[in-house]
């Protein structure tokens, strides 16, 4: 199961400025463990001119093992640039994307956001799927902000948005957003191919981000019930780090397999 373990790039944003911090960080990450990233935050792949093309980006990690299991790309490039963005994917070898996130995007704070992304998205989802790319979207917190009878922003993505749209749950932000990871793991059965696993540490009265195993989480349940659900990826994310990143990394590297959460 140590090949279903992958590195959420994003957490060593600040190593991936040029090519040659691409580099150096796919090396320092292939000896941790991994396997498998997830690109997202990679500044020196974006805009229109990137410093490092997808295909140097596959080269380099073909070169030490490393797969690009998912991404994580702007909704304006979604829409307005589907067929680049499939060819982009096509050319790291990767069957999967997700939106981060809706608030992020300009109209995602305004009324009836999440219902419009819902009518909307069902042409993005086909158009990737018929590529042979799964479409997903990526939770934070602010998706379990309850507006009216009971409901939330996520339980509009999850009952009006095309059943064949995935979901990435982040269990950091399913947590902090008041709701129990395993529950909806369990609701969204079939429909969870990747997740992203971060510890949910408290410090004084205060909640961070921590290392697998260094947090409060309960990994000895809801592992097990990732597996039932069909997780196939587990991806370590880690937003801030207290320490040197690659440290956090491997500390979760060798917490997931050194206790066999994933055997």
């Amino acid at each position: 199961m140590r090949n279903q373990i992958a590195v959420q790039m994003y957490t060593v944003r600040d190593f991936v400025k040029s090519p040659k911090d691409f580099l150096r960080t796919i090396q320092k990450i292939q000896k941790i463990g991994y396997k498998a990233v997830q690109l997202s935050g990679i500044g020196c792949m974006n805009g229109d001119k990137p410093l490092l093309t997808a295909k140097e980006a596959r080269k380099i990690m073909d070169d030490h093992g490393i797969a690009c299991i998912a991404t994580h790309r702007g909704w304006s490039s979604y829409v307005n640039q589907t067929e680049q963005e499939i060819e982009f994917h096509k050319q790291l070898g990767c069957n999967y994307t997700a939106l981060g996130s809706l608030s992020d995007e300009p109209y995602g704070k305004k009324a009836g956001a999440f219902e419009h992304f819902a009518e909307i998205v069902a042409p993005v989802v086909s158009k990737f799927n018929a590529a042979g790319i799964e479409f997903g979207y990526h939770n934070h917190a602010s998706e379990f902000e309850k507006y009216e009878k009971g409901k939330t922003h996520f339980d509009i993505l999850i009952e009006q948005c095309p059943k064949k749209m995935a979901f990435e749950l982040d269990l950091y932000w399913l947590w902090k957003g008041g709701t129990n990871p395993i529950t909806m793991v369990q609701r969204l059965a079939g429909r969870v191919p990747v997740i992203h696993v971060k510890d949910y540490a408290v410090v004084g009265n205060e909640s961070a981000f921590a290392a697998i195993g260094e947090g409060n989480l309960d990994w000895q349940m809801i592992i097990p019930a990732c597996h039932k659900a069909g997780v196939k990826w587990y991806i370590v994310e880690q937003d801030t780090c207290p320490r040197d990143p690659f440290d956090c990394l491997a500390s979760s590297y060798r917490y997931l397999t050194e206790n066999n959460f994933l055997s």
